[in-house]
């Protein structure tokens, strides 16, 4: 079972919400519950949580990484994503359970391989989250998105333009597939920004939330 850091409702109540990190391909969860220590006070009836992948890093393996990267090409993304989805599914499916959660109260956010799990796995659950945040990322097998979603959530897509491990093109081509399966999504480009997440696209996923959980902006 995957597992991670945590950080419990400011409130000091149980949990209304769920907001789930999925940290990149050579890091672990410490890496993305640093965003939750800046939403959380934003948020203080929300509980987030950063699971580590479920497998060592191929060139660090005292980090993680949801899948293999060899040659970085669709098919490796589409079978790792797929390979992948179960352990994340099975977490998600425990996580609200032990909250006495649904996934109407969930929210996935990715960077990097993070986000090629959270759109992997998000549009095939029995139940749409109420959002997807997904930094720095892309989506895998486009062409198996729109026959098998099952539901939709509002999607938010930021990038930074000078990224130069996952170009800036694939969001836009990640959010043309998304909206050809029915998707809502805002994007993002940040100017100057490479492989990585800045203040204002810290802000934007915050607000977004905000919206998608039922609450004003921040």
């Amino acid at each position: 079972m995957l597992d991670g850091p945590r950080i419990a409702p400011l409130s000091g109540g149980p949990a209304r919400k769920l907001v789930v990190l999925l940290h990149g391909v050579g890091a672990d969860g410490a890496d993305l519950i640093e965003i939750g220590r800046q939403w959380a006070p934003l948020f203080p009836d929300v509980a987030f949580v950063a699971p580590n992948a479920p497998d060592p890093c191929d060139w660090d393996p005292t980090r993680y990484q949801w899948f293999r990267l060899t040659v970085r090409d669709p098919h490796e993304y589409w079978t790792g994503a797929s390979a992948a989805a179960p352990k994340l599914d099975a977490f998600l499916d425990a996580e609200l359970a032990a909250h006495g959660l649904s996934d109407s109260d969930l929210a996935l956010v990715g960077f990097s391989q993070g986000t090629m799990m959270v759109l992997q796995v998000a549009p095939r659950r029995l139940k749409p989250p109420a959002a997807i945040i997904g930094y720095s990322g892309r989506i895998a097998g486009q062409s198996h998105l729109a026959p098998e979603t099952i539901g939709h959530a509002p999607v938010l897509l930021v990038h930074g333009a000078l990224d130069e491990v996952i170009p800036v093109e694939a969001m836009q081509e990640t959010a043309a597939a998304l909206r050809d399966a029915g998707y809502s999504v805002e994007t993002l480009v940040r100017p100057g920004l490479g492989h990585g997440i800045d203040a204002v696209g810290l802000q934007a996923g915050a607000a977004f939330l905000h919206e998608a959980f039922g609450a004003p902006s921040a």
